[in-house]
């Protein structure tokens, strides 16, 4: 009877363990494709649009019908009235702040992306971004 005690004990852990093992794999799998709202890196990228629109975050589900991305941003480039001034004026903005006050998330139909670039720590619009966050925390 002792023995099939221990033995029952030994399959219990072996299927325990094997449960463990079996949700890390799984969890590893759903950070890699980003299936998980924190997933992906910390890398901005610069996401070009059919549209002619430039949009910087985060994206994510990259190979899904519609990647996410989050942490918006883009520019905003007013040009001056007077001909004495013929250099436009650009200007980095974050998304919500509109009238009709848009969520810091954008689905975007991946046959409307033209490219993506992965940004530079160190380029004008990480920069950018890195000042307004310091500017502005959450």
């Amino acid at each position: 009877m002792k023995f099939m005690e221990e033995t029952k004990n030994n399959s219990n852990k072996k299927l325990a363990a094997g449960g463990v093992v079996a949700a890390l794999v799984l969890a590893g799998l759903a950070w890699g494709v980003g299936w998980l709202p924190w997933s992906g890196t910390d890398t901005y990228q610069a996401v070009f649009l059919a549209n002619n629109q430039v949009y910087f975050g985060k994206l994510s589900n990259q190979d899904s019908k519609y990647p996410v991305l989050t942490d918006i941003y883009y520019l905003r480039v007013t040009q001056s009235l007077q001909p004495s001034q013929p250099n436009p004026n650009i200007s980095l903005i974050k998304l919500g702040d509109e009238l009709h006050g848009p969520a810091d998330r954008m689905e975007i139909n991946r046959d409307q992306i033209l490219f993506v670039e992965d940004l530079k720590p160190d380029s004008q619009v990480v920069r950018a971004i890195k000042d307004y966050r310091a500017a502005n925390p959450k």
